[in-house]
Formats: C-alpha cells, sequence, structure tokens
C-alpha cells in the first residue's frame, strides 16, 4: 500500500551520478508490501477453495498447516487487518502525499492512457509527472477501496452471528473477492515483468529493491529525474507542463516582429503647446 513519500537524503539512495541502480522504494514499505501479498494470496487461496464447495476437503495450504481452511482463513484476516492498521499508523506522515500522488491526474498525462496497449510490449510509455503512472495510481485507489471492503466484510462476518446483516455481509465479501482478485491478477501480470514493457520492474520491490535505473527512466521519468538529481523533469519535455517554452513564439507573436509590437507614429502634441505650424495671421479689422 503506502510507501514513503517524503523526500529522502542523498545519503539513502542507492544511485550516485554514473551508477547503475536506483532504490525506488525503502526497506520498510518493501516488508510492508511483502507482509500484505503473502496474505493476500493466502486469503485468496483459502477463500476460493471455500467458495468452490471444498469446504469438507482441508486444501493443500490447510494440511501444510494443520489447520481447517476457514481457521486458517480467519487468522490470516485478522492479520492483514493487524498489519495494514499499524502500517497506516507508522506511515502517518506518508499516507496524505502517498493518496495526493495517487488521485492526481494532469490533462498533460491523458497521452499516457493512449500509449499504453502498445507501450507495454514496445517499452515506449507516454511521459508523466508523478512518483507513480497513471495506471498505478488508479490501481492503488481501487485496489485499498477493495482490500478495505473485503477486511471490513470478513470482521462483520466473524462478529455477526446469523440473521439478514450476515447474509448481506457475506455477499458484499463474496463480489469483493471477486473484484480484488482481478485486481490482483492484473497487479502480478504487470509487476511481474512478463510484459516486455514491464521487464525488470520486480526489482524494485525484491532483492534490496536495486531497480535498473533505465527502468526506472522508462517508467517514471519526472521520479528519476527528480531522485537521480539529473535535473527537472520539465526541462527536458517543456512542452507538456509549459508548452510556451517549447514555442515562445505562439505565446508572444509579437517577440517574432518587435516592429510590430511599437509601430512608429507621429508623437501627439501636448495641451497647450505650439503646433509645428505657423496659425494664418488675419489682419486687424479682416475677417
Amino acid at each position: 500500500m503506502a510507501t514513503d513519500q517524503r523526500k529522502r537524503p542523498a545519503s539513502h539512495r542507492k544511485r550516485a551520478a554514473g551508477a547503475d541502480v536506483v532504490e525506488r522504494y525503502r526497506r520498510p514499505a518493501r516488508w510492508f508490501h511483502a507482509i500484505i501479498y503473502i496474505s493476500v494470496l493466502i486469503l485468496l487461496a483459502t477463500g476460493w477453495w471455500l467458495l468452490a464447495g471444498q469446504e469438507g476437503s482441508p486444501s493443500p495450504l490447510a494440511r501444510l498447516t494443520g489447520m481447517s481452511d476457514i481457521s486458517l482463513h480467519t487468522l490470516v484476516g485478522w492479520i492483514l487487518a493487524g498489519v495494514a492498521v499499524a502500517g497506516v499508523l507508522l506511515g502517518i506522515r506518508a499516507v496524505p502525499s502517498f493518496v495526493a500522488e495517487s488521485v492526481r491526474l494532469r490533462r498533460s498525462e491523458l497521452g499516457w492512457f493512449a500509449r499504453w496497449p502498445a507501450a507495454v510490449f514496445t517499452g515506449r510509455f507516454g511521459w508523466h509527472k508523478g512518483r507513480f503512472d497513471p495506471g498505478q495510481r488508479i490501481l492503488n485507489i481501487t485496489l485499498i477501496l477493495g482490500l478495505a471492503v473485503l477486511i471490513g466484510s470478513g470482521i462483520g462476518l466473524v462478529l455477526v452471528q446469523g440473521g439478514s446483516m450476515f447474509v448481506v455481509l457475506a455477499q458484499v465479501h463474496k463480489w469483493a473477492t471477486y473484484v480484488v482478485t482481478a485486481l490482483i491478477l492484473g497487479h502480478v501480470l504487470v509487476a511481474s515483468g512478463i510484459l516486455p514493457g514491464y521487464h525488470g520492474v520486480w526489482r524494485s520491490m525484491h532483492l534490496g529493491g536495486r531497480l535498473d535505473a533505465r527502468v526506472a527512466r522508462r517508467l517514471w521519468p519526472a521520479w528519476w529525474s527528480r531522485s537521480s538529481g539529473s535535473g527537472h523533469p520539465e526541462r527536458e519535455h517543456p512542452e507538456r507542463e509549459h508548452p510556451e517554452r517549447a514555442h515562445p513564439e505562439r505565446a508572444h507573436p509579437e517577440r517574432e516582429h518587435p516592429e510590430r509590437e511599437h509601430p512608429e507614429r507621429p508623437p501627439l502634441p501636448r495641451r497647450g503647446a505650439i503646433p509645428d505650424y505657423e496659425r494664418a495671421r488675419v489682419p486687424r479689422g479682416q475677417g
């Protein structure tokens, strides 16, 4: 879920100038992610086993742990809930920036979606300015909401004993399972690096988080520029954030023809001043 969004000093960066790797996620974020996804995978495995009507037949995980599938599912569900709450409390300062980065979508980034279907094979992703690409932002919000509904309805099923509320919670829990399963499968497909455009991305969360700098630059160009100190991302693509920087003559057409800005014109005489011509003199007594 949340990762440390605070600015980190240079001593915490794995990548220096000229190095080949960059640390995208710090160790606490990687461990938090690992506990979350292991718990979710166990819950999905036991949950789908029970959903398929195999309650009377222990699953491989149940045989391995010596517990029934229902007991194992309940225990891991409580662990997931506790880890989620602890992660939010311990990383409370990172939560606002994580949410802000996940819900923000700039108009200049809309082209990312148009290029994404081909980019997953070519690696030529559209430009974006955020710490997360637009696809990650959608996944962050939908997956967190889905897990919240899944955990909440699961706790309700444990606390409520029968009745209409139990039936409603069971339906909510089942449909939340469908949604979360689809999101998890999509996330695994992308994060595993199976798709050519995402090759190598899995290292950002595993094996010490040593991500190839070329992968980071391809997937998160603005974040890579900031973390590596290579400059501001706007300077690499000025036309995306400030079109007038790429074509200043379009924003200020008068600069291309400065003579049009202040054309030559005769100065107007001041009030009461004598004009540069002599007024016709009329002899006294005539006219």
